[in-house]
C-alpha cells in the first residue's frame, strides 16, 4: 500500500529574505553553508521538474563519477542483467546446497592466498617499493665502518685485505615535523654593575636578518594552493605543534612573497602559454565574496554584459613541442572563452592558429576567437554512458568503437610519435572505425530506430552535430581526442572551492591564480614547487631581469650556474652533499 506523502513547498525568496535575517547577527561565516544548500536545492529541484536528469546523473551528481572504463561500464550491465535473470528463475532453482556441501573458503582464494604465492614473489620484512636513491630530500650521512679500514687485514681470514666497495649500504629513517619549523635564539645579556650598560650577544649569522624565510611563504603557498589546505586547518596544525603560525600571518605571507619574484615568473609564463600549439580550457564555478556582495546590491560585474551574475575558475593548458605543458588559472565573471581570447591576444603573429580543444559549450567559444576548434570526444562518449542500462546493445558497441580509436592513440604515445606521424596511424586504424560508427548513428535516426527526442537520441544527435570538431583528431596533426588534461587541473580548483568554500576578495583570487598556475606547471614539468617558489624569491632580482631563464623547468640551471662561480658560492647543493672525504 503505497503511502501518502506530503509533498512541502519551499519559498525560495522567502528562504534568502531568512537567510539573510540570520547574517546580519551570525555572520557570513555561520550562513554561507546553508546558502549552498539552498543552492543545490533549487537547482536540483529544477533539473527533476524539467525531467533532464536520470537516477544514474543524479548518484553520479551527489556521490561523485566512477570509473568510465568501457569494461566496467559494460560489466555492471552484465551482472544488473544476470541479477535480473537468477532473479525470474528463482523459484526453477535446486534446493540450496548442505553445509557439507558449501565451497570452502580455501576454494575461493585459489591461488592468491600468501601461502600460495611463490617464493620468488614473496617481499622480505621491511623491504620497500621505493629505492633510497629516491629520498633526494634526505641529508646525506655518511657512516663508515668503526673497527676496519681500507688495507687493514681480514679479521676473519687474517691473510687478505678489506677494500672499500663502490656500493654503499643505504638504509633510510624519516622523521615528522611541521610543515613550519624554526628555531628561537636565546641571546646572553650582561649589564654592568658600575655604570649599567646592556651587552647582548650577535646573532649568529646563520640566523638571518628576517623572522621568516623565505622557504615559509613557498611552503605555506603550495600547501594552500597546490593541495588546497585552507589557513585555519594549517593554523591549527601550527599552533598543536607549538609553532603559532595565525591565518592572518599565512595569507600576509604569500601575498606579499608573490611581489618577490613570483608575479614576474607568472608574467612571462603566461606570455609563454600564448604560444602554443595547443590550448585546452574549461572552468567551473568558484565564490568570491567581494562580487557575490555586488551581485546582491544588483551591480554589474562587467560593464560589456551587465546581466551577467556568475563567477567562474578557468584552467587553461597550453601545450607545445620542446616544453612542459603550462597551466593557467584565471578567476572572475569571465567564461573559459573570453579568458583564452585575452590571453591569445599577446601571441605571435607569425604563428599559426592554435587548436583549441574544449567541450561544446557556447562560452568556451566565442565568435571573435581564431582557433582551430576541437571538441571532447569524452563528453560525447559520456552521452552514451549514462544511459548504458536503458539501451546496453546500442551504447556497447558505441563503446567498443571508441575503445579502439583509443587504444590506437595509446598505441601512438607509447611509440613516442609525433605529430605527423599519429596522424597517419589513425586514418589507417581509427578513421575506417569512426566512419563506421558515423554511418551507424544516422541510420538509427534515417531508419527510425531510436526516438529523436528520447534520452539516447540526445546523444546521437550531439555526436552527429560536433561530428566534424569531435573527429579534427583525423585531419589535423596534435589534435588531441578528448579536453581531459584540463579536467584534470580543474579538479584542484575544485578541490579548493571544496575545502575553503570561497575567495573573499578579488584581489585574494588574483594571489591564489598566480600561485595556482605556478605550481601546477612546477607538477606538470616535474619540478618541487616550494623548492622553486623559495628560490624566485631569493634571487627576485634575477628573476626580474631575465624571467625566462626562471621557469619550472629551467631555473635549475640558472642556481648550478650561480654554485659554479667561486665568488659567488652557494653552499651545497639541495639534495645533499656528503662532507666525508671518504664519500662515495
Amino acid at each position: 500500500m503505497k503511502s501518502n506523502r506530503e509533498v512541502i513547498e519551499l519559498d525560495e525568496a522567502d528562504l534568502e529574505s531568512k537567510l539573510d535575517q540570520i547574517e546580519a547577527v551570525m555572520g557570513v561565516d555561520m550562513v554561507q553553508p546553508f546558502r549552498l544548500l539552498l543552492h543545490w536545492y533549487a537547482c536540483l529541484l529544477g533539473l527533476l521538474r524539467e525531467k533532464k536528469l536520470s537516477i544514474r546523473r543524479l548518484q553520479r551528481i551527489l556521490f561523485g563519477a566512477a570509473t568510465e572504463r568501457t569494461s566496467s561500464v559494460l560489466s555492471s550491465v552484465t551482472e544488473s542483467s544476470a541479477q535480473a535473470e537468477d532473479a525470474s528463475a528463482e523459484h526453477a532453482a535446486d534446493p540450496p546446497a548442505r553445509p557439507s556441501e558449501t565451497p570452502s573458503m580455501a576454494d575461493h582464494q585459489g591461488s592468491d592466498s600468501a601461502s600460495d604465492r611463490p617464493a620468488s614473489r614473496r617481499r622480505r620484512p621491511s623491504h620497500g617499493r621505493i629505492p633510497a636513491s629516491d629520498y633526494t630530500g634526505c641529508a646525506k650521512v655518511v657512516v663508515t665502518h668503526a673497527s676496519l679500514r681500507p688495507g687493514d687485514a681480514c679479521p676473519h681470514c687474517g691473510s687478505g685485505t678489506v677494500y672499500r666497495q663502490l656500493r654503499w649500504s643505504p638504509v633510510v629513517r624519516l622523521k615528522g615535523q611541521t610543515p613550519v619549523t624554526g628555531q628561537v635564539y636565546q641571546l646572553e645579556r650582561l649589564r654592568c654593575g658600575e655604570c649599567g650598560d646592556l651587552f647582548t650577544a650577535e646573532l649568529p649569522e646563520e640566523a638571518g636578518a628576517e623572522k621568516y624565510d623565505t622557504s615559509v611563504a613557498a611552503t605555506i603557498a603550495t600547501l594552500r594552493y597546490g593541495e588546497g589546505m585552507p589557513w585555519n586547518r594549517l593554523q591549527r596544525l601550527q599552533q598543536l605543534a607549538g609553532i603559532p603560525l595565525p591565518a592572518s600571518d599565512q595569507w600576509e605571507q604569500v601575498r606579499d612573497a608573490a611581489e618577490r619574484g613570483p608575479r614576474d615568473a607568472y608574467r612571462h609564463l603566461a606570455s609563454l602559454a600564448a604560444q602554443g600549439d595547443l590550448m585546452h580550457n574549461d572552468d567551473t564555478t568558484m565564490r568570491v565574496l567581494e562580487l557575490m556582495e555586488k551581485t546582491k546590491r544588483h551591480q554589474p560585474l562587467l560593464e560589456e554584459d551587465p546581466e551577467r551574475r556568475g563567477v567562474f575558475t578557468t584552467g587553461i593548458v597550453s601545450v607545445a613541442q620542446g616544453r612542459p605543458d603550462i597551466v593557467l588559472f584565471f578567476t572572475g565573471p569571465h567564461h573559459a572563452g573570453e579568458n583564452l581570447r585575452t590571453l591569445l591576444q599577446s601571441r605571435s603573429q607569425e604563428l599559426p592558429l592554435p587548436i583549441q580543444m574544449c567541450d561544446a559549450l557556447s562560452r568556451n567559444m566565442p565568435d571573435d576567437l581564431r582557433v582551430i576548434l576541437a571538441n571532447c570526444l569524452a563528453h560525447g562518449r559520456r552521452n552514451f554512458v549514462d544511459v548504458v542500462n536503458e539501451f546496453p546493445a546500442e551504447v556497447r558497441y558505441v563503446l567498443e568503437c571508441l575503445k579502439k580509436v583509443y587504444q590506437t592513440d595509446a598505441e601512438a604515445k607509447q611509440q613516442h610519435l609525433s605529430p605527423e606521424e599519429r596522424l597517419r596511424l589513425h586514418q589507417e586504424q581509427s578513421k575506417p572505425v569512426m566512419d563506421e560508427l558515423h554511418g551507424w548513428l544516422k541510420a538509427q535516426f534515417d531508419d527510425r530506430l531510436v526516438e529523436p527526442n528520447g534520452s539516447l537520441g540526445g546523444a546521437i544527435a550531439y555526436m552527429l552535430k560536433h561530428w566534424e570538431k569531435l573527429t579534427l583528431f583525423l585531419r589535423v596533426p596534435g589534435a588531441p581526442l578528448d579536453n581531459n588534461a584540463c579536467e584534470r587541473i580543474l579538479k584542484m580548483a575544485i578541490r579548493h572551492r571544496k575545502n575553503s568554500l570561497f575567495y573573499k576578495t578579488q584581489r585574494g583570487a588574483e594571489v591564489g591564480d598566480l600561485y595556482m598556475s605556478l605550481i601546477h606547471t612546477c607538477y606538470s614539468s616535474g619540478a618541487s614547487p616550494v623548492d622553486y617558489l623559495t628560490e624566485l624569491q631569493r634571487n627576485h632580482e634575477r628573476v626580474r631581469a631575465a624571467p625566462g631563464d626562471w621557469m619550472p623547468w629551467n631555473y635549475r640551471a640558472q642556481l648550478m650556474a650561480t654554485e659554479s662561480e667561486p665568488d659567488r658560492g652557494r653552499g651545497p647543493p639541495c639534495d645533499g652533499a656528503l662532507s666525508d672525504a671518504r664519500a662515495p
